[in-house]
């Protein structure tokens, strides 16, 4: 008996390395992405199939914005409070990072 496992799959890229300030959080490291469609097998990527549309995520706020930084789909709620400068979680009480000490 054989078995093929296949499907199509999404595989997010990066489409340009400069990276950006986020619009919501102010968070720098942005990067423009795209999830592509591919066709696999056994769970291996082989050949995109669909192009998708390029969006911005930012990590921090994990929030996702189109090309021009206008917000797209649903939020997501965002589980813990991160510092826009350097990444790291923070207490929502605190006014000031205790990592970097920049201003939150």
């Amino acid at each position: 008996m054989f078995f093929l496992i296949g499907g199509v799959q999404p595989k997010t890229i990066l489409v340009d390395k400069q990276a950006r300030s986020c619009p919501a959080c102010g968070h720098f490291e942005v990067f423009l992405k795209r999830a592509d469609h591919y066709v696999s097998l056994f769970f291996v990527p082989l050949f995109p199939v669909k192009k998708g549309a390029p969006f911005l995520f930012c990590e921090n706020c994990r929030t996702v914005f189109d090309e021009r930084g206008y917000k797209m789909g649903v939020e997501q709620t965002v589980s813990e409070r991160r510092c826009a400068h350097c990444g790291r979680p923070v207490n929502p009480d605190f006014a000031f990072c205790p990592y970097c000490g920049k201003a939150i």
